[in-house]
């Protein structure tokens, strides 16, 4: 079994998680499951260990995962695609772009009702 790197969140608040753009990573977000990236920015005092530690595991063919606690302080895992460290005056931020898994549902169409022949894909 291939180990997971791992981005573990010791303490502060869960990550807050906004949309990526829709065009960033596409070749990496195709698969037979629908997936959806976010991105989200956190402090470090180690970004560059960081960082290296998950440069080698991609280069190895392992997976990275951002280990963080929900808002009900249960702990959640999130496949990390991308990576991003900036220095500004307040210290170092990791910027991290991370892939979630949505489930497809089909809405059904009364019909007549703007039924094009296509089944409408909706999350």
């Amino acid at each position: 079994m291939i180990e997971p790197e791992l981005i573990t969140i010791v303490e502060g608040p869960t990550p807050d998680f906004r949309p990526a753009p829709s065009f960033f990573f596409p070749s990496i977000m195709e698969g037979p499951e629908g997936s959806e990236t976010f991105v989200c920015e956190l402090r470090t005092m180690n970004g560059k260990s960081i960082l290296q530690r998950c440069q080698e595991a991609w280069k190895e063919g392992r997976p990275v995962h951002l280990v963080y606690k929900d808002e009900m302080l249960m702990e959640e895992t999130a496949d990390v695609v991308a990576m991003r460290l900036n220095d500004t005056s307040e210290g170092t931020v990791l910027n991290l772009w991370v892939r979630a898994f949505v489930e497809f549902e089909i809405e059904e169409v009364d019909e007549g009702e703007g039924d094009d022949g296509f089944d409408n894909i909706g999350f």
